[in-house]
């Protein structure tokens, strides 16, 4: 495998993983596009299998390994989406995912994960703990690992969401996905790049997780410590295979605020009429921010997932 995921690898991954996961649509709202004085196609990966891109990346993973491999079964440590898409992809395969959850995961997460099959270890809410109870659960079980976004393969599959959105509008001017740990971005930027007609990539961001917006400024990693976000699927620090991507293709990352992130998520689901969670609605929140970078511009919005806790919002 190259050093970064080339065109070839990423057609094929699509070509690996089309039987498994949903071609998902992509959305317009006038009302949004008079608001933002933009042109807006929204990627909608909230209608993935699973409720969120990390399908993609999942399937492709488990897809590349051996019979010998897959029958060991998989396992990585999650909090949330990822954990529900391995737990999918395993079920789907024949196989069993063993999944590592923080003892504070959402009821949400928690509760996909057990209906896809998926037999959950609880740790410590730390990532060392996380780590240390991952490998325990390894060496017993011999099932091979699956990172959540720090990992080429994954980063294959989470690229192919923006080559059906170029596919589908080819000449959009600019695109612009969420960032946590990186698969998704570097998986958009690499896409974009081999796909589309020359179109700008940007990255929306929590500000109370900017590390991978801190790390855009020094040029190196800045780890992720004590982020405070309710964009909880990006809490996590930049991958190390994510962060030169990203590095070389991302033209910048838009840091937004809470408030920011809440207003684009209702807006989103007033507009549009469909279910999106907060990390998901970080981009919009960009767009609106930054008015000045998409005006008059053809815009591929990513919207990473939809797995909302609806509990949060209507208590009885």
């Amino acid at each position: 495998m190259s050093e970064f995921p080339t065109r070839e690898e990423i057609i094929t991954a699509h070509q690996r993983i089309a039987g498994y996961v949903h071609r998902t649509p992509v959305l317009t709202s006038r009302s949004l596009n008079e608001l933002t004085g933009a042109e807006l196609f929204f990627k909608c990966e909230n209608m993935q299998r699973g409720g969120a891109f990390k399908a993609r990346g999942a399937f492709n993973a488990c897809l590349s390994l051996s019979k010998e491999e897959l029958e060991m079964g998989v396992a990585t440590h999650s909090s949330g989406n990822h954990a529900t898409a391995l737990s999918l992809a395993a079920k789907s395969l024949g196989t069993i995912a063993h999944i590592v959850m923080p003892s504070n995961s959402k009821k949400i997460k928690v509760n996909s994960v057990k209906a896809f099959g998926g037999r959950i270890t609880f740790c410590e809410p730390n990532l060392q703990a996380r780590e240390s109870t991952l490998q325990k659960v390894i060496e017993k079980t011999g099932a091979v690992f699956i990172p959540p976004y720090d990992d080429y393969r994954i980063i294959q599959g989470q690229a192919t969401a923006a080559k059906e959105l170029i596919e589908e509008i080819p000449e959009l001017s600019v695109v612009i996905a969420p960032v946590g740990g990186g698969g998704l971005l570097a998986g958009t930027a690499h896409s974009i790049n081999y796909f589309s007609n020359n179109a700008t990539v940007y990255a929306a961001e929590p500000m109370g997780a900017d590390d991978a917006y801190r790390s855009m400024l020094t040029g190196s990693i800045v780890p992720s410590v004590n982020p405070k976000t309710i964009a909880d699927g990006l809490l996590t620090s930049l991958g190390e295979r994510n962060f030169p991507i990203i590095k070389q293709l991302v033209n910048s990352i838009i840091t937004v605020e809470e408030s920011e992130i809440l207003q684009a998520m209702r807006l989103i689901w007033e507009r549009l009429k469909i279910i999106v969670e907060p990390s998901s609605a970080t981009v919009l929140a960009a767009v609106i921010k930054r008015n000045d970078l998409f005006s008059n511009k053809k815009t591929g919005l990513i919207l990473s997932g939809g797995n909302v806790d609806l509990d949060e919002y209507f208590r009885t």
